[in-house]
């Protein structure tokens, strides 16, 4: 799907969309409720952007995820939940508009080609340390097979279960995304892995992550 060159920009703090993933938002804001309709109207797609954390100033970080609106339902009180599904990352160029809301030039960032042997490598250490972390009674809440951001309760799959899917993701690229979108809590991770460009990158980074997660919840004995 191609891209437009300017859309609108949702700055959110800890907020990461990856390619793939399902990001469920709840539109309250007017100004968001306005790129919302103005989004429906046009190409139905907008970035959502981490917020920077030296600044009081509500400042995007450059690398983003834009994503395409694939449900939105509207309430009474003006107010919208909807699913975004991400489609790609971006880094964020010029600013084209402020209000009332940010519009932004974007350029895709393309994925080099990479060593498949090395990445098949990598990947099947990021789902070894997966399953032990799993197996250490880790939570995993998927939130890319959530439905909606009003159901505060965790999606509930067994730990086979979610293992069966990631197994049947044989793209390195895709399975370091929804991994690192459905495991990992820290915001500056997810961020790092937003902006590696290159595959090889991303799961050494996921990797060293999972990693840590793991030496630490055998540190607490699993609790």
């Amino acid at each position: 799907m191609k891209l437009p060159r300017e859309v609108p920009v949702m700055t959110l703090p800890e907020a990461t969309l990856f390619p793939q993933a399902l990001l469920p938002l709840y539109i309250f804001e007017p100004r968001y409720r306005q790129m919302l309709a103005d989004a429906l109207n046009s190409h139905r797609m907008f970035s959502v952007a981490m917020q920077r954390t030296d600044t009081a100033r509500e400042t995007p970080l450059l690398v983003a995820g834009v994503g395409l609106i694939r449900v939105s339902v509207a309430h009474g009180d003006g107010t919208s939940h909807l699913i975004l599904q991400g489609l790609a990352r971006v880094e964020l160029e010029e600013v084209v508009q402020l209000k009332p809301y940010r519009i932004a030039r974007v350029r895709p960032i393309e994925t080099p080609p990479c060593d498949s042997v090395a990445a098949d490598a990598l990947l099947g250490k990021v789902r070894e340390l997966l399953k032990e972390w799993l197996e250490l009674g880790a939570p995993l809440p998927f939130p890319f097979l959530s439905h909606s951001k009003e159901s505060s309760a965790p999606s509930k799959f067994s730990s086979a279960e979610i293992l069966g899917y990631l197994e049947s993701i044989t793209n390195p690229e895709q399975a370091a995304d929804l991994i690192s979108c459905a495991v990992l809590k820290d915001a500056a991770s997810r961020q790092a892995i937003l902006e590696a460009a290159d595959i090889e990158t991303r799961l050494r980074r996921l990797t060293k992550f999972l990693l840590h997660e793991v030496r630490r919840k055998r540190e607490d004995g699993g609790n």
